[in-house]
């Protein structure tokens, strides 16, 4: 990666086909490991780039063995190498980690290292919303509400996709998609209010004072400064995203720095 271009941040999101096993009843049921008919696979995945317009999107239905990901896996793999921040709902917990079970199970190497941006823990962060489930959330926070695939609803459009029902795979498609554009929107109208995020300026190679959340110059010192237990800093706020950053190197004379206490 170019450093002057700043960090690659791309938006997942993966479709699972469900365990198959054999079960005696339908309430409560624990299922043993030898039950198992067939695990789990990676049906469909999608992304998108920030700042650029396409969604990618990449499915198994064009294959004799639906349950057989390995061609997904491949582009999975390129895609988090190539990213430097990964944003996904739920992504820490689940995405990511299916994707790596999945990537140790076929002997692939380990990705580049990057970074990942759950949006469900910056909800849980920030606020205390109703639910933190994108169906709630991309209603309340953007314009792209979540796709309930009504013509297929609930399990049977993963079913449906397994049969090989041509317009259930459309319809994945759309879903995965959808979920994609408003993940994003939810992760940038959250942004400003986040704590931790990953420091994008420090992709840039430049000496331009940059917001540490979306990279923007439009910084502007603040009146009321940043104070910790024993120093006090410059307080920027971004005129593109609003969020708050400070300086690195303490504003405190030498005098106050040696007079100060530490609890």
């Amino acid at each position: 990666m170019n450093p002057q271009q700043g960090p690659r941040i791309a938006t997942l999101d993966i479709e699972t086909a469900p365990i198959t096993a054999y079960v005696w009843g339908l309430f409560k049921q624990n299922v043993g490991l030898n039950q198992i008919v067939s695990d789990w696979s990676i049906l469909s995945f999608a992304y998108k780039i920030l700042d650029e317009s396409k969604v990618h999107y990449s499915d198994v239905s064009g294959q004799e063995d639906l349950r057989d990901d390995s061609l997904l896996l491949n582009e999975l793999w390129q895609v988090l190498d190539d990213a430097d921040i990964i944003v996904a709902q739920n992504g820490r917990a689940f995405d990511v980690k299916k994707i790596m079970a999945r990537f140790l199970q076929e002997g692939f190497p380990p990705p580049s290292p990057f970074k990942v941006i759950d949006t469900l823990e910056m909800a849980k962060q920030i606020a205390r919303f109703t639910s933190n489930q994108q169906d709630w959330l991309s209603q309340l926070l953007t314009d792209q509400p979540k796709e309930h695939h009504n013509e297929f609803p609930g399990m049977e459009l993963w079913v449906e996709c397994l049969k090989g029902n041509p317009r259930a795979w459309i319809v994945m498609k759309k879903y995965n998609k959808r979920d994609i554009t408003g993940c994003e929107k939810m992760y940038l109208t959250m942004r400003p209010y986040y704590q931790g995020h990953p420091n994008v300026a420090a992709y840039y190679d430049d000496d331009e004072v940059r917001c540490t959340r979306c990279a923007s110059t439009q910084m502007k010192v603040q009146d009321k400064p940043a104070l910790t237990q024993t120093g006090e800093y410059l307080r920027y706020q971004c005129g593109s995203c609003g969020g708050f950053a400070r300086s690195r190197y303490t504003i405190n004379s030498k005098q106050k720095r040696q007079s100060l206490l530490s609890s």
